[in-house]
């Protein structure tokens, strides 16, 4: 039935990644068992989020492997979603939108929570966007129907998905987006590597005085922003990855929660470099 889905789902243009299930005492198919923080919702795979695809054939090859792994979805390719764990969560972005939530495909999560597709908007996740409200974009991923959840309840489908997501409402993206940027003079980088290793130390130590409640949405930012200058060749991921685990560890983070964010934040990154040569402005 998992293997069904995930095949569907590729269909569709979602990246799909076999994900860990609750074991029968409550823990995890992982090797840390009982003692897994995150039961039945991290990735088999070596390298996480990176090794997700839509091939059939690698597709059929994991579940023939794990027969009844869960299943993963990457958000920010085909749909991002708005992950509520919460009845505040639900009540807040209902209030945000006026009252009244927009159409679109829902899933009921083995946890008693919700998960609203969009429109991919284009951002990387956002953690606490409202009490019990997660935004799950680019460099993230959800469990999706027909998981189960270590309660024993499984996803499932309420409003199943069509091809006609809807887009995010102008409230919920304006939170999203956060306060607008401070405008630039859209200069060429004179000294691309002082301005690399800059960004990076200024990264670092947000991450490493990040308070509790913000630390892994910090870090993700953080990973995505010098993920972006990976991508434009002005840093080097392992540098990056260094600087960056090492901060978050002073923050402290755990380490497999910090490897997760790390990989996913600067993958997403590095397919949006920035543009080192801006072109000339003309009036």
């Amino acid at each position: 039935m998992s293997l069904t889905a995930a095949l569907a789902y590729a269909r569709h243009g979602i990246p799909v990644l076999p994900v860990h299930t609750p074991g029968p005492s409550g823990g995890c198919s992982c090797d840390r068992g009982v003692r897994c923080d995150s039961p039945g919702k991290h990735p088999r795979l070596r390298h996480g989020l990176t090794d997700a695809s839509t091939d059939q054939r690698l597709i059929e090859m994991w579940w023939a492997r794990w027969p009844s792994a869960n299943v993963g979805l990457c958000t920010g390719i085909a749909m991002d979603v708005a992950d509520i764990d919460s009845p505040e969560g639900w009540h807040g972005l209902s209030h945000l939108l006026g009252g009244t939530l927009p159409p679109g495909p829902r899933v009921r999560t083995g946890g008693g929570g919700w998960h609203l597709w969009f429109r991919p908007l284009g951002y990387g996740n956002r953690v606490h966007l409202l009490p019990g409200l997660d935004w799950r974009g680019l460099g993230g991923y959800v469990v999706a129907p027909p998981s189960r959840h270590v309660s024993g309840a499984g996803y499932r489908w309420v409003r199943p998905p069509d091809d006609d997501l809807p887009p995010g409402p102008a409230a919920l993206r304006a939170l999203i987006e956060g306060p607008a940027p401070a405008p630039s003079a859209h200069r060429r980088i004179a000294h691309p590597q002082q301005y690399g290793r800059a960004a990076l130390a200024a990264e670092a130590d947000r991450v490493a005085t990040a308070v509790p409640g913000t630390r892994n949405d910090t870090l993700n930012r953080a990973a995505f922003a010098l993920g972006r200058l990976v991508g434009a060749g002005l840093l080097d991921t392992s540098d990056v990855t260094r600087e960056l685990d090492a901060a978050a560890r002073r923050s402290g983070l755990g380490r497999a929660e910090t490897r997760r964010t790390i990989r996913s934040g600067l993958t997403a990154g590095r397919r949006a470099p920035i543009d080192r040569e801006p072109a000339p402005h003309v009036a």
